[in-house]
């Protein structure tokens, strides 16, 4: 060997292991515009990349006002202030439509180059029986056949959340439709553990069977709950890192089935339509602190 081709040789055995070696996985974090209660766009955008997101998802009342003042001031408006701010449109929340009243949002996340919608399921769950409970589950997913295929004709998911009081409400529920749309594109499921039994074992093992019907991963605890007035200390304990859950299962099972969706660092606020903390600054910090505390885990 030359002299020349020895020192070719040395540099690729140099970089190989770096070229070689895997990126880490990490969180793909997207922010809840309602974490910033009815603030205006103005004030939230330029918050978003300091949370460590790189897109925002909108919500209508009575979390926030987000998406009506989109309409207020014209998408092409807020398209050109996301530009400025160099970030991307993931998507909308709209329980306020429901699953089968998507047509005209899903226009709208489309032109706006979004790639979700999270609204709830439709159908009856109480006093069923499993069987009966797992047939409407069946029934509800026949339903949103159409709206499923329109939805991924225009590259967008609608995502069922699992929602107290709704359809899709328990870790069987969600196991029947995670089975129910395998194979079916245009719809996933939204995981929020808020709303189901702070077991890191079941959560985990739903993680995991959900799988790539995975539509959006809520990093968002139960704590001391959201539906009545308290201290703002317990109020908060919604937020990873100061509630009691253990998130280092529910991550290790998202990085067992790579997941690159968005995970969204959420928790609701009382009364709803507030920011989480009193001001943006307040609140981008929270969001941040809940941020520093899952990426420790990941690490």
């Amino acid at each position: 060997m030359n002299r020349r081709r020895f020192l070719q040789s040395i540099a690729a055995a140099a970089t190989t292991p770096a070229l070689a070696a895997e990126t880490p996985w990490k969180l793909n974090y997207l922010l809840a515009s309602s974490m910033y209660g009815s603030l205006p766009l103005a004030e939230i955008l330029p918050e978003v990349k300091k949370t460590g997101a790189t897109s925002i998802e909108l919500w209508p009342k009575k979390h926030g006002t987000q998406r009506e003042e989109i309409d207020a001031m014209g998408h092409e408006k807020f398209a050109a202030l996301l530009r400025e701010q160099g970030l991307s449109f993931g998507g909308t929340t709209r329980y306020d439509l429901g699953p089968f009243k998507l047509t005209e949002e899903i226009a709208v996340v489309k032109k706006l180059g979004g790639s979700f919608i999270v609204t709830g399921g439709s159908g009856d769950w109480k006093g069923l029986t499993p069987d009966q409970l797992k047939a409407n589950v069946k029934g509800f997913v026949e339903k949103m056949k159409p709206h499923a295929a329109l939805a991924a004709e225009n590259g967008v998911s609608i995502g069922i959340e699992n929602h107290v009081n709704n359809l899709i409400d328990t870790p069987d529920s969600l196991r029947w439709l995670a089975d129910e749309i395998r194979t079916m594109p245009g719809i996933g499921i939204a995981l929020a553990p808020y709303h189901l039994p702070q077991d890191t074992k079941l959560l985990s093992d739903l993680i995991r069977h959900i799988d790539q019907k995975m539509t959006l991963f809520y990093a968002w605890e139960h704590g001391k709950g959201c539906m009545k007035p308290m201290p703002k200390e317990e109020e908060l304990q919604q937020m990873p890192g100061r509630g009691p859950l253990d998130w280092k299962p529910l991550l290790d099972a998202l990085k067992a089935m790579n997941f690159t969706g968005p995970t969204e660092i959420f928790m609701h606020p009382t009364p709803r339509g507030i920011p989480i903390l009193p001001t943006a600054a307040e609140t981008t910090a929270e969001i941040v602190r809940a941020k520093q505390h899952l990426d420790k885990l990941v690490g």
